[in-house]
């Protein structure tokens, strides 16, 4: 099947939105993904207008999030309810499209944060997949970018039980 492209592509953006939540979507990935920090930053371009926005940066390799109210609420609750932005660091989340946003007077789709966090993955965990990788031999910078992700870390927890049976596989 040939690769479609969302109309929206064509409206370049810096930021994370819909239409690169829809591609993952297709591609079969997971939405779960963990923020490395967030940052206020002051005056920054967003849509084309400048504005102040709490910008959520991420370990994996995908567009920062300009987080909205409500999203920064939830992972505000996430952070221990810390309203502090510089407590808001290694925080797994997952992201949802939500088809019914208001937003000026019509209904849009939005890049949402489910109100469930994700599973961290454990010490134990990291230590079985850093074994498994040396005892496989498996390439780690592509088992890594198979994950979309530049560190073993960064792995979400729902993820663990995948990399493991992709890892096990490879010993049989």
């Amino acid at each position: 099947m040939a690769t479609k492209n969302h109309y929206r592509k064509v409206f370049k953006s810096d930021h994370l939105g819909v239409a690169d939540l829809e591609d993952f979507i297709e591609a079969g990935s997971d939405l779960t993904f963990t923020i490395k920090h967030v940052r206020q930053e002051i005056g920054v371009r967003v849509a084309g207008k400048k504005g102040d926005h709490n910008i959520a940066y991420f370990v994996e390799s995908i567009k920062p999030l300009v987080l909205n109210s409500g999203n920064a609420k939830i992972v505000k609750g996430f952070a221990g309810n810390s309203p502090f932005v510089e407590d808001w660091v290694n925080i797994p989340i997952q992201f949802y499209v939500d088809n019914n946003v208001k937003f000026g007077g019509s209904i849009v789709s939005g890049v949402r944060i489910n109100l469930k966090q994700p599973k961290k993955m454990s010490q134990a965990e990291l230590s079985e997949l850093e074994q498994l990788l040396v005892d496989t031999g498996a390439d780690r910078a592509k088992f890594l970018a198979f994950f979309k992700i530049n560190k073993l870390a960064a792995m979400p927890g729902n993820q663990v039980n995948k990399a493991r049976n992709m890892l096990k596989s490879k010993v049989k």
